[in-house]
C-alpha cells in the first residue's frame, strides 16, 4: 500500500506542477480522489490512449504530438516506479514461496519468467523514453534495444534471487538488511544533489523511491560522469549479492530436497559478470555519446554534462517545458547549446 501510495503521490504532484495547457480538463478535486484511491496512473493511461487516438486518427496539430509524447513520458517513469515499487519486491516474495514450499505450478514458472522480462522491458522502455529527447539519428535500434534489455535482465535475476535465497532462513532479517541498504543509498542519492521535484519535501520522495531502485538495479540520477559511480554501486551490490549467497549457503547447507540450488546459486555469479559484460558492450560501442565520438564532436565514454556532444531536439514554446523531463535527459546524455536549446515533454513526437 505504501509502495502504491508513493507512486500515486509522484503522479498527483506531477499534474498540480504541469504547465495549465498540458493538464486533463478534468475538475482537481476529481483528479485527486482517483489518486487517493489508488487509480492515478490508471486514469492517465486512459487519458494518454484518448490523446493517442486522436494524434492518429485526426489533423491533430503539432501541439497535440508534444502533448501525447509528454503523457508517454510520465506513464514509462510512473510505470518504472510501479515496477521497482510494488512488482519487484512481490516477484522475490513469489519466489520466495516456491522455495519454501520446493513446489511449483507451470503457471508459476510461466508467471516468474515473465515477471522478470516485465521488470527489464521498464528499464529499456525508460531508456528509450529518454532517447526520444535526441534527435532522430541518435534512436535506440533493434541491436542497442536487445543488448539494453539483456544487460539489466541478466544483472537483476542473481540480485532477485540471493536475496529471495536470503529470505528463505531469515524472513526477519531481510527486513533489515533491506533498511540498511535503502539507508546508504538514499544517502548516496542525497549527497548527488538530484533536482527532479519542484520543491524539497517531494524531492526527498523522489530520492527514496530511487533508493527502492538502487535496491534492484542501477539507476543514474545526477549530472556528470557516471564511469565511476557505476563502478562504485556494481561493486557495493556484487559484494552484497554474494555476502547474501554464502550466508545461506553457511547458515543452511542444501538438503537433498533443494539440492537443485547449488547450481543455480553457482550460475549467479557469471550471471552477474555476463550482464556487466554487456553493460560495457553498450556502453563502449552502443552508447550515443559513441555516435558522438565518431562524429568527432565528443570524447567523452559517457555522459559529463558538458556543453558539446548529444544534440536535442529543439523546440520555441517555453511554456510547455517540462524541468523533470529536461533533468531525466540531462542525467543521461551530454548537452548541446543548452542555453540557445528548449526541451519539451513531447520530443518523441517531432
Amino acid at each position: 500500500a505504501a509502495a502504491s501510495a508513493a507512486a500515486q503521490a509522484c503522479s498527483w504532484l506531477w499534474l498540480r506542477s504541469d504547465p495549465p495547457a498540458l493538464r486533463p480538463a478534468v475538475p482537481a478535486a476529481l483528479l485527486a480522489a482517483l489518486h487517493l484511491l489508488q487509480l492515478g496512473f490508471f486514469f492517465r493511461c486512459l487519458h494518454a490512449l484518448k490523446v493517442g487516438w486522436k494524434v492518429c486518427w485526426a489533423k491533430a496539430e503539432e501541439d497535440e504530438q508534444r502533448h501525447m509524447a509528454f503523457l508517454s513520458h510520465d506513464i514509462s517513469m510512473l510505470r518504472l516506479f510501479e515496477t521497482f515499487l510494488e512488482n519487484t519486491p512481490q516477484l522475490t516474495l513469489l519466489l520466495y514461496i516456491i522455495l519454501r514450499t520446493n513446489k511449483a505450478e507451470l503457471s508459476q514458472g510461466l508467471g516468474i519468467g515473465t515477471a522478470f522480462l516485465c521488470v527489464s522491458w521498464s528499464l529499456l522502455d525508460y531508456h528509450q523514453s529518454l532517447r526520444s529527447f535526441l534527435q532522430d539519428k541518435y534512436e535506440l535500434n533493434w541491436g542497442s534495444s536487445i543488448i539494453y534489455f539483456l544487460w539489466n535482465l541478466f544483472l537483476i535475476c542473481p540480485r532477485i534471487l540471493v536475496v529471495a535465497l536470503f529470505t528463505l532462513f531469515q524472513p526477519y532479517g531481510v527486513a533489515v538488511h533491506f533498511l540498511l541498504v535503502w539507508l546508504a543509498m538514499f544517502l548516496w542519492v542525497s549527497l548527488q544533489g538530484t533536482d527532479f521535484m519542484e520543491s524539497p519535501g517531494p524531492e526527498q520522495l523522489y530520492r527514496a523511491i530511487v533508493a527502492v531502485i538502487l535496491y534492484f538495479s542501477w539507476f543514474n540520477v545526477a549530472q556528470g560522469r557516471t564511469l565511476y559511480r557505476s563502478i562504485i554501486y556494481h561493486s557495493f551490490i556484487l559484494v552484497d549479492s554474494m555476502l547474501l549467497a554464502l550466508t545461506w549457503f553457511w547458515d543452511q547447507v542444501p538438503s537433498e530436497e533443494h539440492s537443485y540450488l547449488l547450481p543455480v546459486v553457482s550460475a549467479a555469479l557469471p550471471c552477474y559478470l555476463l550482464g556487466l559484460g554487456l553493460r560495457v558492450t553498450y556502453y563502449k560501442w552502443l552508447h550515443p555519446n559513441m555516435q558522438v565520438q565518431q562524429e568527432g564532436g565528443y570524447d567523452e565514454v559517457d555522459a559529463s554534462g558538458g556543453n558539446d556532444g548529444l544534440q536535442f531536439h529543439s523546440f520555441l514554446k517555453p511554456d510547455l517545458v517540462n524541468r523533470r523531463m529536461q533533468w531525466l535527459a540531462q542525467t543521461q546524455f551530454p548537452l548541446l547549446q543548452l542555453a540557445q536549446q528548449h526541451f519539451l515533454n513531447g520530443a518523441a513526437a517531432v
